[in-house]
């Protein structure tokens, strides 16, 4: 199989081999398709029935408001899914928009197979099913995370916010964040000359020393 190798490295599919993760795609509904950079693949309002996995690429989850605005709810990278919540609930209409950050290649799968056990009731599905589960509740987390990034009133609290929870999850003050300028500043909800003025004035002041998406906190 093709992308054997990368599915059972990713969390969807953790604790099978690439040979019971190739028995299993058939019962679970698997599809693949390509993206261009900037193609939509799933808008605000579509109601889904599959979870989407990146095998090549990137995606990235934004919210558009009536006037344009993008807010940046995440990204998902090589291995990660996507639209499990919405799939699990297949009447819940998107409240964001899923497009394509670059070139890429997704399958999905039927959410309903994934979560229903197949006639052979195999260990491998069971087990996937309850990866998925997981998945959707760190999902959860992330999103209360994200809360706790934008609530600050100022532009420098959210910074703080979001790059001191950064590195505890890094378990480093130097660390990568996974967007750039624009995207760090519609993940929380600022405008991006406003962020950049900060980001200076802090490394001025000595909080912080940042190039591009490399960030370093000092005391």
């Amino acid at each position: 199989m093709r992308d054997g190798e990368l599915l059972a490295a990713t969390p969807l599919f953790q604790g099978s081999t690439v040979e019971e993760i190739e028995g299993m795609l058939g019962c679970l509904g698997m599809r693949e398709r390509a993206y261009s950079t900037g193609e939509r693949i799933h808008r605000m309002g579509d109601r889904i029935r599959e979870v989407g996995l990146v095998l090549e690429g990137s995606v990235r989850i934004e919210s558009v408001d009536v006037w344009g605005n993008v807010s940046v709810m995440g990204m998902r990278g090589s291995g990660q899914i996507f639209g499990e919540a919405y799939a699990a609930i297949p009447d819940e209409p998107l409240m964001v928009d899923v497009v394509a950050a670059e070139d890429c290649r997704i399958m999905f799968l039927t959410v309903s197979k994934v979560l229903t056990t197949c006639s052979r009731a195999c260990p491998n599905h069971a087990r996937t099913s309850a990866n998925l589960t997981a998945i959707i509740a760190r999902q959860s987390l992330a999103l209360s995370r994200r809360i706790f990034h934008v609530a600050p009133k100022t532009i420098r609290g959210k910074v703080l916010a979001y790059l001191s929870d950064q590195a505890e999850r890094a378990g480093s003050r130097e660390f990568d964040i996974p967007y750039n300028r624009q995207q760090l500043a519609d993940y929380l909800g600022v405008d991006r000359s406003a962020l950049s003025a900060e980001l200076s004035r802090m490394a001025r002041e000595g909080v912080l020393e940042t190039r591009r998406s490399h960030f370093m906190l000092h005391e």
